[in-house]
C-alpha cells in the first residue's frame, strides 16, 4: 500500500522523467458544474494541469442544465465533442469522464486513474511535432491516418476559477476549474506534408492545438503556446 501511495505521489507531480513535453498527452475533462459526481474529476485536474508532459483541457457539457443549474462555461459544440468521442472510442456518454490522447476514456477522478490511461494510450515519438508561436501553428511532416486528419484550435483559461453554483446538485458549493476551453475551432485539415496554419486572436487566452483523426478521433500530435 506505501509504495502504490508513493508511485501516485510520483506520477502526479511534475516529474523530471515527463515523456517530452513537445509531444504532450492530451487529457480532455468533460464535466458539468450540474453534475454532483464531476467535483472529484475537477479537482484532480486541477493538481495535475501542471504536468509539462500532459496537456489537460476542461469542456463543459450542456445535457445537465436541465437539472437546475446552467453551467457557466457549456456550450453545446462541447457536448458534440465527448458524443463524436463515444462513437469512436466505443464508450458511453457520462461525467465526469476523461479521454486520453482520443483513444481511451476513464471517469477520470483521481490522477492515479488518469496517469494509467495516459501509459495506456502512450503515443511515444510518433506524430508530427506541433510547434504554436506567434500567429500561427506549424505542423511537422508525418503519416497521416487513413480518412484523414483534422487539426482543432482550443482556446483556454489556464487559472484555477472559482465558481459558486447556486442551484441544482452542487447548490451552495463553490467548484474550482482549470483549464477551462472557452473557444474549439476547426483549423483545418493535415494529410502528412508540413503545414503552417494561421491562428486566430487569442483574446488573453492560452491555445493548445490537436491534430486527430478525422472525426474526432485518435489523437496524433498535440502542442501548445
Amino acid at each position: 500500500m506505501r509504495f502504490a501511495l508513493a508511485l501516485t505521489s510520483l506520477l502526479l507531480a511534475a516529474p523530471a522523467y515527463a515523456a517530452d513535453s513537445a509531444r504532450p498527452t492530451v487529457i480532455e475533462l468533460f464535466q458539468s458544474q450540474g453534475c454532483s459526481s464531476c467535483p472529484p474529476a475537477n479537482a484532480a485536474l486541477v493538481r495535475y494541469a501542471d504536468r509539462p508532459d500532459w496537456l489537460a483541457l476542461t469542456f463543459a457539457v450542456t445535457y445537465w442544465d436541465r437539472l437546475g443549474w446552467k453551467d457557466t462555461f457549456g456550450q453545446p459544440a462541447f457536448t458534440e465533442r465527448q458524443y463524436a468521442y463515444a462513437r469512436s472510442v466505443g464508450s458511453d456518454v457520462y461525467t465526469p469522464e476523461v479521454v486520453v490522447n482520443g483513444r481511451a476514456a476513464g471517469v477520470g477522478d483521481t490522477g492515479a486513474e488518469v496517469a494509467e490511461l495516459a501509459a495506456k494510450t502512450d503515443r511515444g515519438a510518433s506524430g508530427p511535432l506541433v510547434t504554436v508561436a506567434g500567429d500561427a501553428v506549424t505542423i511537422g511532416s508525418g503519416t497521416a491516418p487513413a480518412g484523414g486528419a483534422e487539426v482543432w484550435l482550443a482556446l483556454y483559461d489556464p487559472r484555477v476559477l472559482e465558481i459558486p453554483v447556486r442551484r441544482g446538485e452542487n447548490a451552495g458549493r463553490t467548484l474550482p476549474h482549470r483549464n477551462v476551453v472557452k473557444r474549439l475551432v476547426r483549423l483545418g485539415g493535415w494529410n502528412g506534408a508540413a503545414e503552417r496554419l494561421t491562428l486566430p486572436a487569442s483574446q488573453g487566452l492560452a491555445r493548445a492545438v490537436l491534430v486527430q483523426r478525422r472525426g474526432v478521433g485518435a489523437v496524433i500530435a498535440a502542442g501548445r503556446g
